[in-house]
């Protein structure tokens, strides 16, 4: 069992950067792959970003490559989602979710943290 709590997000200039941090609990964190996704009312969740549970690999959709980082610190449980550069049309809900062997399919996930409202003002 995994759980996962999240911190960090808010309201921001275009142009600025905001830190997300999600902080697992469960002795097996540190073999999951760790995905972000972000959701806007009234639209699906879309995945933005993976990391592998080493670390050593991640991936980002196109709208947020060279914006975005995803990075982790197994030994404190956590993982990082460095957004610089934001634009208005990256305003929604950020999730970290895990347990879904970093598929892009929210429906996949078994383990989600609780949200964290992103707000980019133009």
């Amino acid at each position: 069992q995994v759980q996962l709590g999240q911190s960090g997000g808010g309201l921001v200039q275009a142009g600025g950067s905001l830190r997300l941090s999600c902080a697992a609990s469960g002795r097996t964190f540190s073999t999951l792959a760790v995905t972000w996704f972000r959701q806007v009312s009234g639209k699906e969740r879309e995945w933005v970003a993976v990391i592998t549970g080493n670390g050593n690999t991640s991936y980002y959709t196109d709208s947020v490559r060279g914006r975005f980082a995803v990075s982790r610190d197994n030994a404190k449980n956590e993982v990082y989602l460095q957004m610089d550069s934001l634009k208005p049309e990256d305003t929604a809900v950020y999730y970290c979710a895990a347990g879904g062997s970093g598929s892009s399919r929210a429906e996949d996930y078994l383990y989600w943290g609780q949200g964290t409202q992103v707000t980019v003002s133009s």
